[in-house]
């Protein structure tokens, strides 16, 4: 079985790393890659979001399945146009995807479907957009409308912030197309969680609870990121709280994709608010997150192949769908200065090449047998493979995850092993799973 992965970061090492684990899957592609995944799969160079050439190479070179992993290429209708040309493809049709490619979009679905958000409004016209701020309680969430690359969602203070971040976004275009509709929402005081499902458009099978820091620095503070770091499960999801967002959000968000003719195949990832009132969406996903992958998917026992064909075929119902009772940590490295301005070419040390492992462990990330599979992963996102050694090439460069019994000692497995890893100008959060949430106890799952 030859398989074509889409994309380059820390989530498709993850994929990656799962799939080859399947004794059937004879040849893996990926498509750009980086330097972590070339030791997996051969990387072919094409930007996940050339369409017209991922199609051609799948064509070309006879694929069995695409993974479509990145929110863009699904946003612009990668899989639909795999589909076409009778290329097996994982991830939700363009149509499906607007879930997440269009805030306005999902805002609406809720709304008109009764699934508990935010309060909101849509502008395109800065003037409106600042009028309607002046009577806005403080502080206030503005969002670019489009795909930001986890960027496009700030937090406003005061009117003064909030008029800039509206006219950065809708006159100067900070975040492109992406910005020229905004959604002005009521800031949500609460808990977040990342509540992630498979579903083939009718069963929907829960995935174990993750939570992500998006904020660059300690204690939350800093530019919002694509995620510097996860743990599962969460300290706040208990089993009553799960069924809870089942009843009240994820199967009515399935349903209500299924009522407006946008059936949706593939992994939702669902960001929620724990508030007093109850739980509310932040925002849908149409794909799996990043960093929160790298926590899921070292704790699931169950093929990863399996259960993509499952829901391509829409017999997710005949799967039983397995998880590893441990917990799981992961500590992203990131080039300083990210998410703005940061320098890359800066040689990493204390990794591997073989098995993208940490020196002197002689842990073999490639391995089919499940049993022997390492309590530590190093999942590469900006890293080029150069002459036998690694170099930074992106904002988020590695992703360090541990596994252990308690989540506070996969936690402190995770920051031994970051310890060991040095580049110049390194930056990690310190505090990943280390704030104790108040007010649940027990069980989570």
């Amino acid at each position: 079985m030859k398989v074509l992965v889409v994309g380059g970061g820390g989530r498709e090492h993850a994929i990656i790393w799962k799939i080859t684990q399947n004794p059937s899957v004879e040849k893996v592609y990926c498509a750009p890659g980086n330097g972590g995944i070339s030791e997996l799969a051969e990387c072919v160079p094409i930007k996940a979001t050339d369409i017209n050439g991922m199609v051609e190479f799948a064509k070309t070179n006879h694929m069995d399945l695409v993974v479509v992993s990145p929110d863009d290429p699904l946003a612009d209708g990668m899989v639909d146009a795999l589909q076409e040309v009778g290329v097996r493809a994982f991830g939700p049709v363009k149509a499906a995807a607007e879930i997440e490619g269009s805030k306005s979009f999902s805002k609406y679905l809720m709304k008109k479907h009764n699934i508990p958000t935010a309060e909101y409004e849509v502008f395109n016209n800065c003037e409106k957009a600042i009028k309607y701020l002046e009577k806005c309680k403080y502080p206030i969430v503005i969002k670019a409308d489009g795909l930001a690359a986890g960027k496009g969602v700030i937090i406003a203070e005061d009117f003064g912030q909030a008029s800039r971040v509206v006219k950065d976004m809708i006159e100067n275009r900070i975040f492109g197309e992406a910005g020229k509709k905004i959604i002005i929402e009521e800031f949500l005081k609460g808990k977040e969680v990342s509540a992630l499902v498979f579903t083939d458009g009718r069963t929907i099978v829960p995935m174990v609870s993750a939570q992500d820091h998006k904020k660059v620095f300690d204690n939350d503070e800093g530019l919002n990121t694509g995620g510097m770091g996860a743990f599962s499960p969460s300290r706040v999801y208990t089993p009553e709280l799960a069924e809870l967002c089942m009843q009240k959000i994820i199967r009515p968000s399935v349903e209500a994709m299924n009522k407006e003719g946008r059936a949706f195949k593939g992994v939702l990832y669902c960001g929620l608010m724990i508030t007093d009132e109850g739980p509310k969406v932040l925002e849908y996903n149409a794909r799996f997150g990043d960093p929160e992958t790298q926590v899921i998917l070292p704790r699931l026992k169950t093929d990863l192949i399996d259960i993509f064909n499952a829901i391509i075929d829409e017999k997710l119902d005949q799967i039983n769908v397995e998880w590893d009772e441990r917990a799981a940590a992961c500590v992203i490295l990131a080039s300083g200065g990210y998410p703005e301005n940061y320098e890359t070419g800066n040689e990493i040390k204390g990794i591997s090449i073989r098995g993208n492992s940490i020196e002197g462990k002689n842990i073999e990330n490639r391995t089919r047998d499940k049993s022997n599979i390492s309590d530590v992963l190093i999942f590469h996102a900006g890293t080029r493979l150069e002459n036998g050694k690694y170099y930074t090439s992106g904002g988020r460069v590695l992703g360090v995850t541990a596994m252990g019994e308690t989540l506070e000692s996969a936690v402190e497995r995770a920051y031994e092993e970051v310890e060991k890893i040095y580049f110049n100008n390194m930056h990690y959060r310190k505090d990943i799973g280390r704030k104790k949430e108040s007010g649940f106890f027990g069980k989570t799952v």
